[in-house]
Formats: structure tokens, C-alpha cells, sequence
């Protein structure tokens, strides 16, 4: 199944043109699942109607579904008090009822990526199109399960897993606790779920499409937005110019003055990107009729991987160069750090720890470049370590 993910700045319709891309793919005859993310039924106003925990069929080929984070963060709490029984009854601790349960903060992103892999690996659909949060928040969210996953492994560690019938004997000769075997099952199975997460948005199938008002500040969130997805790895097809002016406006007329900023953004955006318009209709698009007459573009055939080669040069320089394209990085904001076989790699607001190739993680950081939108980080071999004769 083909999974599009949908984002920009706020405000800039991204919600609509979801719905848009959606009803397009569907009366193209895929068979097509519209997730929505908002708690305000946003999806359904722009539809014609209404949405909700229950999947919805809005056309033969297209169904629309906004999970209830609400209700996911209660059954999550409940099936946890369940498993922690023994420890709360011996604690002597009350038990919460779901219904005096609120979400907390974070509770929507996780109802999401919850709902994300559902989706993905039900197939029951042939291509699922997510209406993501505004492009600041989705990036944070697309980070989630990679980072999470690194925390859980440095925190519990898989083969300090294997000594499980040891425990009870290491934990009396250290005199100290150690963690008991409900905690590694828990671990295991947020491993499991955060993994196949992870898959789905590292799937060759899986694109982002970036959604943007052609403007000054749509021109930045975009550059920033561009950047992040890179640093992820995150392939990119379109970038949809949406509430585009028509060319036709009078040039005495109040709408001049946004017109030539769209124009500026748009050709400057044409140099960087595959670029699709999308017409200001000249009020809030409702309905499915409104929604055809966008013409927003369906899902396309995907997009190229992303790819981040090493180069031997160990003839000609005496290093291996590692290639990072990071796409409007500025020098000053960049920042390398070699933490034994990981290498944190922050541009901008952003920030990353990637495992360092095989062939690298026997070497040391000999320097970097940033040049023409990549990153290089050339490596020199370890003698103690580097195979000999090499």
C-alpha cells in the first residue's frame, strides 16, 4: 500500500488539500483511507461530512477516519493498570476509571502513529492519505518512533535481555533491584510496535507532500520544512502551492501586491522543487464539488530514495567520504558530534543520531564540508582497527 503524508505551515489549507488528494485518488479508482489527525471535525467540513472514530464512507472508493485520541489514551492507561496489578494493589494505590481519564499532552501524536500502522498493515486500502499536523509539530512526530526506539535500546538494552533467569541470582549478589521480567516484556512489545511504525515511514512507498501559500513566509516554513524531512531521510514528491491568485488580476487592484510575492515564490520555487498550483476559489472549498474543482494532483508514482553514500577515496585521499544532503542547511547552524558508533548531526532546529555505516564506525572524523546543500564528513581510517591490508 502507498502511504501519503501531508504537511506545511498553518493555516495554509493543508487539511483541505488532503481531502482534495484523497477524493481525486479515489475517483481515479484507488481504493483510498483519509486519515485526519485534528480533534475538530476539520476533515468532514471540508467533505460535507461528518467524521469520526468510526471509519466513514464518503464515495464508493474513498473512506475517511479520525480516530478518538481520547479513547485510545484511556484503553492504553487501563490494559497498563492491568498489567501493573500486583504492583499498585501491593502499593495499596487506587485504581483510575476510564472514564475520569482526560488525554495528556502528546496523546493526539500517539492515537496517530497508533492509527498509522493500523492502517498500513490492515492493506485493506490501496493507498492512505494522512492529513498530518502543521509542518513543526509532524516533523517532531515523524521523529518519534526512531528516537524512541534509540532511548529504549540505550535504557534497556536487548542483550542484557538474555540473563532473564539470572536476574533474581544477580539482583541478591549486587544487593540492588533489577528490572523484572514485566518490564521487559513491556519494552519488548513498545519495540515491536515502535519498529513497525518506523517501517511505515521508511517504506519506498511512503512520500510527504508539502503544502504551502506561495509567499515570504511560506517560502520559509518551506526551506525549514525541507530541511528536516532531509535530515530524516524522508522522501518528498510535490510541493503543492495552494490558493494560488488568478494571472488575470488588474494591476490597480489592491491583490497586485500578493500577486507578484506569489509570483517571486513561485519561481523560485520551480528551481527546487516539483511544483503543482492549486487555485484560490475564491472562498473556503465545502464539499466534494468544491473539492474537484481544486484539481489537486493525486498520488504519484512515489519518489527517488534517499541516499546517503559513502565514497571510498582511500587511493586518491586516504579517507572515505560520507555524503548528507541536507537541502537550505546554513553552515553556522550545523553541528557534528561522534558518540562511538553514532554520529548527532544538528541543521537548524533539528537534530539526529544516526549509526555511523559499518566500514566508518573503524575510523575517525578526519573534517566536514557543507557544499552545495550536502553535508560531507570525510573519515580516516583506524590503524588499530582498520583491516589489514586495505
Amino acid at each position: 500500500m502507498r502511504t501519503l503524508l501531508l504537511t506545511g505551515p498553518g493555516g495554509t489549507g493543508r487539511t483541505t488539500l488532503a481531502a482534495a488528494t484523497a477524493l481525486t485518488a479515489a475517483r481515479q479508482g484507488t481504493r483510498t483511507l483519509l486519515l485526519g489527525t485534528d480533534r475538530d471535525d476539520t476533515l468532514g467540513a471540508a467533505l460535507g461530512v461528518r467524521t469520526g472514530p468510526a471509519p466513514t464512507r464518503v464515495e464508493p472508493r474513498l473512506t475517511v477516519w479520525r480516530p478518538d485520541p481520547a479513547q485510545g489514551f484511556r484503553d492504553g492507561l487501563a490494559a497498563l493498570q492491568d498489567r501493573a496489578a500486583s504492583a499498585l494493589d501491593l502499593l495499596g494505590a487506587a485504581r483510575l476509571d476510564p472514564e475520569e481519564l482526560t488525554p495528556l499532552p502528546g496523546a493526539d501524536d500517539l492515537a496517530l502513529l497508533r492509527a498509522l500502522r493500523e492502517a498500513a498493515l490492515a492493506e485493506a486500502h490501496d493507498l492512505l492519505v494522512v492529513d498530518l499536523p502543521p509542518a513543526p509539530r509532524a516533523l517532531a512526530l515523524l521523529a518519534a518512533p526512531e528516537e524512541l526506539r534509540r532511548c529504549l535500546r540505550r535504557l534497556l538494552p536487548p542483550e542484557r535481555q538474555a540473563a532473564r533467569a539470572l536476574r533474581p541470582v544477580l539482583g541478591r549478589l549486587a544487593g540492588v533491584p533489577l528490572p523484572t521480567e514485566a518490564l521487559y516484556e513491556t519494552a519488548a512489545r513498545w519495540e515491536l510496535e515502535l519498529a513497525a511504525t518506523e517501517a511505515v515511514l521508511a517504506d519506498r512507498n511512503t512520500v510527504v507532500r508539502l503544502v504551502a501559500e506561495p509567499g515570504p513566509a511560506g517560502a520559509d516554513a518551506v526551506r525549514t520544512a525541507t530541511l528536516g524531512l532531509a535530515l530524516r531521510g524522508l522522501r518528498t514528491d510535490l510541493l503543492v502551492a495552494n490558493r494560488v491568485l488568478p494571472e488575470d488580476v488588474p494591476a490597480d487592484s489592491w491583490l497586485g501586491g500578493p500577486l507578484a510575492q506569489q509570483r517571486k515564490t513561485l519561481a523560485e520555487w520551480h528551481g527546487t522543487h516539483d511544483v503543482r498550483t492549486v487555485p484560490h476559489l475564491g472562498h473556503d472549498p465545502r464539499g466534494t464539488d468544491d473539492l474537484a474543482a481544486l484539481g489537486a494532483p493525486g498520488a504519484g508514482a512515489g519518489a527517488a530514495p534517499v541516499e546517503w553514500p559513502v565514497t571510498d577515496r582511500l587511493a586518491e585521499d586516504g579517507v572515505l567520504v560520507w555524503r548528507i544532503p541536507l537541502p537550505g542547511a546554513v553552515r553556522e547552524e550545523l553541528d557534528l558530534v561522534r558518540r562511538g558508533d553514532e554520529l548527532a548531526v544538528a541543521a537548524g532546529p533539528f537534530r539526529r543520531t544516526v549509526p555511523l555505516p559499518s566500514a566508518l564506525r573503524r575510523c575517525t572524523v578526519d573534517g566536514a564540508a557543507l557544499r552545495e546543500d550536502t553535508l560531507t564528513v570525510r573519515f580516516t581510517p583506524d590503524p588499530g582497527l582498520w583491516p589489514r591490508g586495505r
